[in-house]
């Protein structure tokens, strides 16, 4: 734990310092709503699951935070997601200040439940499988999970963070935001593609997996 506090809290601050300078220097005050709104359901949840995996799970913990991957597709769907976000939260940080179209506060009220819904059921991705690396890689002792949302859809992990990212301009008020984070799930399918390339070589069992769930990401139509 002691060497896992640390480098928890460097990450959990700096991701807190990035979102504030990439929403309220382009809005131009403290006074978005929005943004506010948006760091409260993104790292007071946050904050909570890092709480619970350090005292439940460590060893998870510890593989999140040490996130380097190594596979060239991987690598360059994720700088398309960095770009993505830095885009995305400029502009609804514009957005704002220019007064462009913001959107009503029911939706952005609603986009907020939709986002802490879908971060609940991350954190039940999280519960049901403890091999839940960032990086595409397979680990000893690691074995199919196929129970509980795994039973569903093969990358229930995705399928909440599609929910997730295309509620943040939702939240943030910003409909030329939601434009830009559109971008996410196409990356998603090259990531996914990838990503079952690589278990169906290295992880036993996988390929019957496939044939027992025939749902990526979406029930009944991806």
């Amino acid at each position: 734990m002691k060497k896992i506090i640390p480098k928890a809290l460097l990450k959990f601050m700096t991701g807190l310092i990035m979102a504030g300078l990439l929403l309220f220097l382009p809005a131009g005050s403290f006074n978005y709503t929005n943004a506010w709104i948006f760091i409260a359901v993104l790292f007071i949840p946050m904050l909570i699951a890092g709480i619970v995996l350090l005292f439940k799970n460590p060893a998870l913990l510890e593989e999140r935070l040490n996130a380097r991957e190594t596979e060239a597709t991987q690598k360059a769907v994720i700088a398309v997601c960095a770009v993505m976000f830095i885009a995305g939260f400029v502009i609804a940080g514009l957005n704002y200040r220019f007064n462009w179209f913001m959107l009503p506060d029911p939706a952005v009220y609603s986009g907020s439940v939709i986002f802490l819904l879908s971060y609940i059921m991350y954190a039940e991705v999280l519960r049901e499988n403890t091999y839940l690396s960032r990086t595409i890689k397979v680990q000893q002792g690691q074995k199919v999970i196929d129970t509980g949302l795994y039973g569903i859809v093969r990358h229930p992990m995705y399928s909440a963070t599609v929910i997730m990212f295309l509620s943040i301009p939702v939240i943030l008020g910003s409909l030329f935001s939601f434009l830009v984070f559109l971008i996410y799930p196409f990356t998603l399918v090259r990531r996914i593609k990838n990503e079952e390339e690589v278990l169906e070589i290295s992880l036993d069992g996988y390929s019957d997996y496939k044939k027992r769930v025939k749902y990526r990401l979406i029930p009944f139509i991806w």
